[in-house]
């Protein structure tokens, strides 16, 4: 299979639960687990720290609060422009990263939008973040100034209960869960969590996950939210080579699963409702490529044919039709996220199919890092548009338009 990077600058005249994961992944957890605390060095914490996002060097006072320069939607239009804020003072147990890139995720224009709620604006999106760590606090050991990070879907739990301290921060049972963006926190000058479409980001060390030098940031951004939202699922249901493997909707999230379930031996046939998508379809090594009609009379001859199926679409849509796609004991599982949160499926159908369905949020910080590893490792890289901070508006309109070929990557220098 391909999988070739695109590189893509837009011209502005022309913008368009871990016990069921396998032994294989418990040990790479704990192998990588020893190599980090052999790389945990560290002398003593500056009062001061060299922010080098840009060609001047900045001094800042860890001690004060961060200012940091992004772009923010300021109500429910989904248009967004530029904005100064700050971010808390770097904390005994954070990180400060200069940001390089950070790409753009459905779930933001859905969160900024109010699809999924009222928000609170200012509020700068991003959750797939890449850059170069600027400062420590004087607790940390995962992480050194100079070295590579990434962060993605969270930046904060409890760090006591069961889930948080079995890799599952994301299902925190205290619910103190503090995703990237958005969500109230006194920590916060603004009183929410702010994103990573932004110059730089203060967050907990234990919520970044490190960059291998093997792969590049712009490449590595994706993979910390599409990357781990598909990859989860796609090993909790311990594919085995040869199986067939549904992808419905071929986006940023799609377009990741298909080339994972291809690494891993999966026989994939990828589901689209864009003609124009095929041809890339086909070099990412999938089966077969449907192009869905309104009706879903095409999909009849796939009826009880697959074994898994993995659905990335983030809008309302007849479900029915690519659940009967799948054997009777097949699973489908549910990673995109619509307006209001909510799908309609006929149960008599679900009934008649005998199909296992359930949904899947993303994953926990050691499966994060894995995947950001597999994919170095492994070369699989995500199909990206990089573009400068004063084309996300644009990108966004692609990106609810179908036309985006597949993550566009902001270069946070140009924030």
């Amino acid at each position: 299979m391909s999988n070739t990077i695109t590189y893509k600058r837009l011209d502005m005249k022309t913008q368009d639960n871990q016990e069921n994961k396998g032994q294989s992944r418990r040990n790479f957890i704990k192998q990588s687990g020893t190599v980090g605390a052999g790389m945990m060095l560290m002398g003593s914490v500056p009062l001061f720290a060299n922010s080098k996002n840009s060609e001047e060097k900045e001094i800042i006072d860890m001690s004060k609060n961060i200012k940091t320069k992004g772009y923010a939607a300021k109500d429910e239009s989904g248009k967004l422009s530029p904005w100064e804020f700050e971010r808390r003072p770097v904390g005994d147990d954070d990180i400060l990263i200069d940001i390089k890139f950070a790409s753009i995720c459905h779930s933001d224009i859905h969160q900024e939008k109010g699809h999924w709620g009222k928000q609170q604006y200012p509020q700068v999106p991003g959750h797939e973040i890449v850059g170069v760590v600027a400062a420590v606090g004087k607790n940390v050991t995962k992480f050194k100034v100079g070295d590579r990070a990434g962060v993605g879907c969270m930046v904060d739990s409890c760090m006591e209960c069961d889930s948080c301290t079995h890799g599952e921060e994301h299902f925190c049972e205290r619910g103190q869960t503090l995703f990237t963006y958005g969500n109230k926190t006194e920590a916060e000058p603004t009183g929410i969590s702010q994103g990573g479409y932004s110059d730089k980001i203060v967050v907990r060390d234990h919520f970044a996950v490190h960059i291998p030098e093997h792969i590049s940031f712009q490449e590595a951004a994706p993979l910390l939210c599409a990357g781990i939202t598909t990859y989860s699922p796609l090993m909790d249901a311990q594919l085995k080579v040869g199986e067939k493997v549904g992808v419905a909707g071929i986006g940023g999230l799609g377009h990741m699963a298909v080339k994972l379930a291809v690494s891993k031996g999966a026989e994939v046939y990828a589901f689209t409702t864009t003609a124009d998508k095929v041809e890339d379809i086909k070099s990412w090594g999938v089966k077969e490529v449907i192009v869905v009609d309104e009706q879903f009379k095409n999909m009849q001859a796939y009826a009880k044919t697959l074994d898994y199926m993995i659905c990335t679409i983030p809008y309302q849509f007849n479900v029915t039709p690519y659940i009967m796609c799948l054997k009777p004991g097949g699973t489908f599982t549910f990673v995109g996220m619509p307006e209001g949160s909510e799908i309609t499926i006929n149960n008599l159908m679900l009934a008649f199919a005998r199909v296992n369905f359930n949904a899947s949020l993303i994953g926990g910080i050691p499966e994060t890092q894995e995947v950001v590893h597999y994919c170095a490792d492994n070369g699989i890289k995500p199909s990206i548009e990089i573009i400068d901070a004063n084309q996300i508006n644009n990108a966004w309109d692609k990106v609810v338009n179908k036309e985006a070929r597949y993550r566009y990557v902001i270069d946070a220098s140009t924030f």
